[in-house]
């Protein structure tokens, strides 16, 4: 019976989340002709230390969010499965999830060359931008090349085929990866200990089952409080993204930020809102239940971060069971990218313009299916997807200084377009939680 009245105390939540995202907006933009000199001279002392506080405010807020993440995320997998009093169904809604998974990233990958091919942001009159590919090259300063070089060590270890992620599912050590974060192997793990539980003779054990019943109460206390803060960690995490954006490059790049946001607005706001209407569940109604998940992730830029609020919003808004939501929001969390793929597969063929790369109908097919691949298991905190990037354009035949170049110029606007990005990918998760449950028969709006 408590369940309704948190719920309906939580439609207001998302206005003084809403009033810290713009407050931010207009106080970056403000500072960014203080951040960005015209003369070219270095940023006012004043405006470092502004900075400073905003990171170490938001800092604090982010690092209180991953730690419930883990105890979280294990205690509600758990607690779901193990209360079945079978397994029957369980391994049918799993197929459910991947093919919801793999086929909502196709076709948003499948948006994105769609709407850059239209658009084609990387040519004038049918020829390389000159003006952007001069950026490329100004653009690799020490600062921004710093960044590339480090962008570029991960991409070494990063995962290149689909074999890599699934060896990363099984945890040689489960401790090791709780402290890592490991996602996709605390999950695997979780779901493993938790199908133990239910086929163990007898049942799942009581007091067992008790301790993660508890568990999953007391994570979602500690996560309300975590979540009182989010306003001003709002206020604070959108300053520095908007203030350190150079308006000059900005005005470069208006052709690619428009082709990127309008292709996450077409499959935002087009495509899924038609999925969810083939499900029978309401695209308005699912927008205002999910509203205080989608500014977490835009403010955040971290679909892992937002999983607390994702958890909340699709189990007390969305009234998705916790059999289903406990396992479709953490595992889509993880490896159910649709912003992010097709934010790649536009970078790559924004790239390819720029530079007079002429990519063949078949490159860019393989183009769209390393954007598949690698989006699945992509670290869900900000600007991982870079990494990925990487991987495309090295099998798409970018020389290594084209890719050093493309990066420097991209990591200038990244941040902006990396909020947009995870908030496809997180409101992507909770679509697909809504039509599993549809597909379950559960009766949502009951």
């Amino acid at each position: 019976m408590s369940q309704p009245a948190a719920s309906k105390k939580s439609h207001g939540n998302h206005w003084p989340i809403v009033i810290a995202l713009i407050a931010g907006i207009v106080v970056g933009v403000i500072l960014q002709q203080f951040a960005h000199p015209a003369d070219g001279a270095a940023a006012p002392g004043w405006l470092t230390g502004t900075m400073e506080i905003c990171r170490f405010v938001s800092d604090l807020f982010l690092r209180a969010l991953k730690m419930v993440i883990v105890p979280l995320v294990v205690a509600s997998i758990i607690s779901g499965i193990a209360g079945l009093k079978s397994l029957d169904g369980f391994a049918r809604m799993g197929l459910k999830t991947w093919a919801y998974y793999i086929i909502g990233s196709l076709v948003a990958v499948c948006v994105g060359l769609l709407m850059v091919n239209t658009i084609k942001p990387g040519l004038v009159d049918g020829k390389p931008n000159a003006t952007l590919k001069a950026a490329m090259d100004s653009a690799l300063n020490s600062k921004s090349a710093a960044e590339v070089g480090n962008v570029m060590k991960k991409a070494e270890g990063g995962a290149s085929s689909l074999l890599d992620i699934v060896r990363r599912m099984i945890p040689t050590n489960v401790v090791e990866a709780c402290a890592n974060g490991d996602l996709l192997a605390i999950i695997f793990f979780s779901i493993l200990f938790a199908v133990a539980m239910v086929l163990v003779p007898g049942g799942p054990p009581i007091a067992l089952q008790d301790l993660f019943n508890q568990l999953t109460d007391v994570m979602t206390l500690v996560t309300t409080w975590v979540m009182k803060f989010t306003p001003l960690a709002v206020f604070c995490l959108v300053i520095p993204a908007i203030a350190e954006v150079g308006v000059g490059i900005l005005q470069n790049l208006v052709p690619y930020v428009l082709t990127v946001v309008g292709a996450l607005a077409l499959h935002t706001f087009v495509v899924l809102p038609l999925v969810l209407k083939a499900s029978g569940a309401s695209p308005l109604k699912h927008f205002r239940n999910m509203s205080d998940s989608m500014l977490m992730a835009f403010s955040t830029a971290s679909s892992t971060a937002t999983i607390p609020v994702t958890m909340r919003c699709v189990l007390e808004e969305a009234k998705v069971s916790e059999r289903v939501g406990s396992f479709v929001i953490p595992l889509g969390a993880t490896v159910n990218m649709n912003g992010t793929a097709l934010y790649e597969c536009v970078v790559v063929v924004f790239a390819a313009q720029v530079l007079g790369i002429d990519l063949s109908l078949s490159q860019q097919f393989i183009v769209v299916l390393l954007a598949l691949v690698s989006s699945i298991g992509v670290a869900g905190i900000p600007a991982a997807s870079l990494v990925a990037i990487i991987i495309i354009m090295q099998n798409a035949g970018f020389s290594e200084d084209m890719i050093k170049a493309s990066l420097g110029l991209i990591l200038t606007i990244d941040r902006p377009l990396d909020m947009a990005r995870t908030t496809v990918n997180v409101f992507g998760d909770t679509v697909g939680a809504v039509v599993i449950a549809k597909s379950e028969g559960e009766k949502l709006d009951e």
